[in-house]
């Protein structure tokens, strides 16, 4: 995969102290269809701050495309927007 940020849709679970963890996710396979990602777990999730911008990274392992990888979301929070930023291996 290029090092390009992908737009998704993602399925989170919101805990009742504030804390976002995602499930799974979606995104376009330039085919007019779309891949389903499933996170296995949440390996870490670190707050950031760049440009006034505040946003969640999550590293994550998932399933996708039949191989567990591990890949970075990022969820900005003013805009309420997730996206994939990289697959890390």
């Amino acid at each position: 995969m290029e090092q390009k940020i992908y737009p998704v849709d993602v399925i989170s679970v919101c805990a009742a102290d504030g804390s976002i963890r995602p499930l799974r996710f979606r995104m376009e396979n330039g085919n007019d269809g779309f891949i389903r990602v499933d996170i296995s777990r949440v390996i870490n999730c670190r707050q950031i701050q760049y440009v006034g911008i505040e946003a969640y990274v999550f590293l994550c392992e998932a399933w996708m495309e039949e191989k567990r990888q591990l890949l970075e979301l990022r969820y900005t929070i003013r805009s309420h927007t997730w996206c994939l930023l990289r697959v890390v291996n």
